[in-house]
């Protein structure tokens, strides 16, 4: 690894940085409590972040870079941590994101989840999403939630991302981490072979397009625990991205599927405090059968009240819990609206207060 890349890697550690960026015209840049600060004055040219990236790329990476501009990959430092890098071209020079991964796996209690997480991950089958905006904190959720069944249960569980982000340690569970891209080609391709290879979980680390999607809920309906992520910022625009991925005559079908297998979505946002620090803001469905019948009845705008009538069952919206974190001095009452998904509900609930 070059000299200079891993200097500023260990910055990044020591900084308590979640994210590192070079960009050509730009100091390196490292993510602090949700804001870009410099590392230093050097301003970097498209050569010097080719050099330090390719220090830590094989000759095919390098080779598919070049070839198609973009490229994800898992790194370690030893003494440091684990990395994801997304290499890419701006104004066709090399650039690069750098996202840590810690190398402990925090636990559930660790993050401040909420309890019914708990019950969530003793199901034995179902479709469980864990959604946000880039940076939200979701893969640290599932990797809590993937350790709390390592340490109660004896499951196999396939972990299928690209690139494998957590390295899970074998303690009652049986770990198969898969790389898209090494160890498959795809993800549907790696979940049509899943079947195969007697899993209890899966662990899908993006669901980006409809084969994946449409394999997933297949896989949760034939008996097997899935997680998965998506970009969305709510739990109800959350099924209506599932939905809208198929065309209109399958739609209903779909609902139908989902309505049955869904166990529950979290949307959650990672929020800056009043202090130093941010605090993930999760929001909460589970799937009743009130909740079901709304999904087949295409209906999902009404799951928003079902959600607040089903507090007492671990169920909360995003705008309720951002107004609590505002009256106990947590979060900032303009960082809370900044960060809301819902800012006209986010004004009922600290009116209502």
């Amino acid at each position: 690894m070059n000299d200079q890349l891993r200097e500023l890697l260990q910055t990044m550690a020591q900084q308590g940085s979640s994210d590192l960026h070079l960009v050509e015209g730009s100091p390196a840049q490292i993510r602090v409590d949700g804001r870009l600060q410099t590392v230093n004055d050097q301003v970097l040219s498209g050569d010097d972040i080719g050099t330090m990236c390719y220090s830590i790329l094989e000759e095919a990476e390098q080779q598919q870079f070049d070839s198609s501009g973009e490229l994800d990959k898992a790194i370690l430092l030893e003494g440091t941590g684990r990395f994801r890098l997304n290499m890419y071209k701006a104004l066709g020079q090399p650039a690069a994101a750098f996202r840590i991964i810690p190398e402990s796996i925090p636990s559930l209690d660790d993050l401040n989840c909420p309890a019914v997480y708990k019950s969530l991950v003793k199901r034995e089958k179902g479709l469980i999403l864990v959604t946000g905006p880039t940076g939200s904190g979701k893969s640290t959720t599932l990797a809590a939630m993937l350790n709390e069944i390592n340490l109660t249960e004896h499951k196999h569980i396939i972990t299928i991302e690209d690139p494998v982000e957590f390295i899970h340690r074998n303690h009652k569970c049986l770990y198969s981490h898969r790389n898209v891209g090494k160890d498959t080609q795809s993800f549907p391709q790696a979940l049509k072979y899943a079947m195969r290879e007697d899993p209890d979980i899966i662990l899908i680390g993006e669901m980006r397009d409809r084969a994946t999607i449409e394999a997933a809920l297949t896989a949760a309906e034939t008996g097997h625990l899935v997680f998965g992520t998506l970009h969305t910022n709510s739990a109800p625009q959350t099924i209506n991205r599932i939905i809208d991925v198929f065309p209109g005559d399958e739609q209903a079908q779909i609902r139908a599927q989902l309505s049955v297998s869904l166990v529950a979505v979290i949307a959650q946002v990672l929020v800056p405090k009043v202090e130093k620090g941010r605090v993930a803001v999760p929001e909460i469905l589970l799937n009743t059968s009130a909740v079901g019948n709304l999904i087949r009845e295409s209906k999902v705008h009404q799951i928003y009240s079902q959600m607040e009538l089903g507090r007492n069952m671990g169920m909360q919206t995003q705008p309720r819990v951002m107004a609590e974190l505002v009256q106990d001095g947590i979060i900032a009452k303009e960082t809370a609206f900044q960060f809301s998904n819902n800012p006209d509900e986010l004004m009922r609930n600290l009116s209502g207060s």
